[in-house]
């Protein structure tokens, strides 16, 4: 079938299905369920508004219980059986994860990125913004330094693998380190400190995204207690971080928890950069390494990831209610 009729249909059968359900469950609620036509009329209509609200939220609902929940609960069962999936084991697969020593690296390491990326691209978003506002070709820059967001992890990784190699007619690291006299090094090899150099991939992706929100929230601080500050005597200093950041605070929080939930499911950089080699191991590579030789401990793993993303979407909302 052709891709144009295929659309055509979807769109068809979609909005049909959503003008039929909305007709057949009015009509379903106010002719069976809840009739105005007896002589318990105002009741059944006040009963009938009620549940309206649900009836319309049931697509949703379901969908969601689908597509979210089923897998959370099904993901969470598949775990508790051996690779096979035929004998019941219980907690097996979390204490034999919790014991290896490859897991244990793989959660430091990602709580190294949970705590390293979204705070260093959140700061330098923020002080490029600020930064940017004030120059007569601040757009010019920020597109130069949005540009990387345009670029896949996998893109991004190569490009950086490029200046990390340790050929000093390669790498800039190692041209530079040739220039002073030092030999060359293969600094995706040193031990925890080659974390810090694939976490700067994300950190410079994300540098742009966070500059572009925050600009925009800067741009909306009233000018009247910027001027009320400076006639205070305040410096540059001191009109940024106590009078500006206060007021833009909210998108602060919003910006550094979507990068911090964009970074709980990186794997495309270490994938690319070491594959998960020379103690870089985070979650998600380490899940993929059990996924098609143990699909058991595999969803162990992914459980355990859905535990550590759980207080950070708690958080989340919390915020967003306190800001409602």
């Amino acid at each position: 079938m052709s891709p144009i009729i295929q659309g055509i249909l979807t769109i068809i059968i979609g909005v049909g299905g959503c003008i039929t359900y909305f007709y057949a469950s009015n009509w379903v609620l106010d002719h069976l369920i809840f009739p105005a036509r007896t002589d318990d009329r105002g009741r059944n209509i006040n009963r009938a508004t009620m549940v309206r609200p649900w009836l319309f939220l049931f697509p949703a609902i379901f969908a969601l219980g689908l597509y979210l929940v089923y897998p959370v609960v099904g993901s969470f069962y598949r775990s508790l059986f051996n690779r096979s999936g035929e004998e019941f084991i219980g907690l097996g697969n979390y204490y034999y994860l919790f014991a290896e020593d490859g897991f244990r690296v793989a959660v430091f390491n990602n709580f190294l990125w949970i705590l390293f990326v979204p705070a260093a691209a959140t700061f330098f978003g923020l002080i490029i913004a600020e930064l940017t506002d004030k120059l007569s070709w601040g757009n010019l820059a920020k597109s130069l330094i949005f540009m990387p967001m345009a670029i896949s992890f996998v893109g991004a990784s190569l490009i950086w693998k490029f200046v990390y190699a340790n050929d000093p007619d390669i790498g800039i690291i190692n041209a530079v380190r040739d220039s002073m006299g030092l030999s060359p090094i293969d600094v995706l090899q040193i031990p925890f400190w080659n974390n810090f150099f694939i976490m700067f991939i994300m950190v410079w992706m994300q540098t742009g995204f966070a500059m572009v929100i925050l600009s925009a929230a800067l741009r909306g601080i009233p000018e009247e207690t910027v001027e009320a500050s400076i006639l205070d005597g305040a410096n540059p200093f001191q009109i940024f971080f106590r009078i500006k950041v206060p007021q833009i605070r909210s998108t602060i929080i919003v910006v550094w928890t979507t990068i911090t939930f964009l970074t709980l499911k990186i794997f495309d950089i270490v994938y690319t950069m070491t594959g998960g080699n020379f103690d870089t191991e985070i979650l998600p590579s380490y899940m993929m390494d059990y996924m098609f030789r143990d699909d058991g401990r595999a969803t162990a793993v992914a459980f355990v990831i859905m535990l550590i993303v759980l207080p950070v979407m708690i958080w989340n909302i919390r915020q967003a209610q306190r800001e409602a």
